[in-house]
């Protein structure tokens, strides 16, 4: 079985199966990695894109958006939206079915965890300042950032080596988190913010509280404005 969706669906799902894992490797209690820390989490993420855009082409997305906002910026490029409907479903079934594995993965240290809101940061973002307006903007700025730096990795100018490209994406997502995450968590990614924050709401975790859904259209919105402004961009300079 290889298709595009397919290859979305399982590529989102191994990337937030990991990105949350990091999260709440760090923040329960009673793991063996409990406060380790930013650094930590910023590399767990790189890798989770990593795995997530090699498992993505391995079974049949040899583009690997793993991204609402992705593919929204590669349909501006093209003008082909065609295959948004399809490409989003995948996304965000994945990302809410990673998050869910995530769940039952860590079942033994939900309840040793006393705090809903570190509890509620290992499934989706929020802002260290709360400033609606501030937030979007750094929302699109990671996202645009995103967007066209890994449309630079794969233009006629650069041209990396079969199988450097992967890693190329995966070191700009570890950036972006390292230089410009400090201020929402940088979702950069709706599909990654939605779909765990949906699977909190859902299930019944011990000790959980609510699901932030005031601050819930910030990720998703910024995100997708981020992905027209970038693909913007990109259908004029024709890398």
């Amino acid at each position: 079985m290889h298709s595009v969706w397919l290859g979305e669906y399982l590529g989102t799902l191994v990337l937030i199966l990991l990105g949350n894992g990091v999260c709440a490797n760090v923040t329960l209690r009673k793991t063996y990695a409990s406060d380790a820390g930013w650094m930590v989490v910023t590399t767990g993420w790189a890798i989770a894109v990593l795995c997530g855009v090699l498992v993505a082409q391995a079974f049949g997305s040899p583009s690997a958006h793993l991204n609402p906002a992705i593919s929204l910026a590669s349909a501006v490029v093209s003008g082909d939206y065609s295959q948004l409907p399809g490409l989003w479903s995948a996304q965000l079934l994945g990302a809410m079915t990673g998050s869910a594995l995530m769940v039952l993965h860590f079942s033994p240290h939900w309840s040793l965890t006393p705090d809903p809101a570190a509890k509620l940061g290992i499934f989706c973002t929020g802002p260290a300042v709360s400033s609606p307006l501030a937030n979007v903007v750094s929302e699109v700025i990671g996202t645009m950032m995103l967007i066209i730096v890994a449309g630079a990795i794969s233009s006629h100018g650069v041209q990396p080596a079969a199988g450097i490209g992967q890693w190329l994406v995966a070191s700009l997502v570890w950036g972006i988190g390292l230089s410009l995450g400090g201020t929402t968590g940088y979702a950069i990614n709706p599909a990654r913010d939605l779909g765990p924050r949906l699977v909190h709401a859902l299930l019944p975790i011990p000790g959980k509280g609510g699901s932030n859904w005031k601050y819930a259209p910030i990720p998703v919105l910024g995100d997708l404005l981020g992905g027209v402004l970038a693909g913007v961009l990109l259908h004029f300079a024709r890398l």
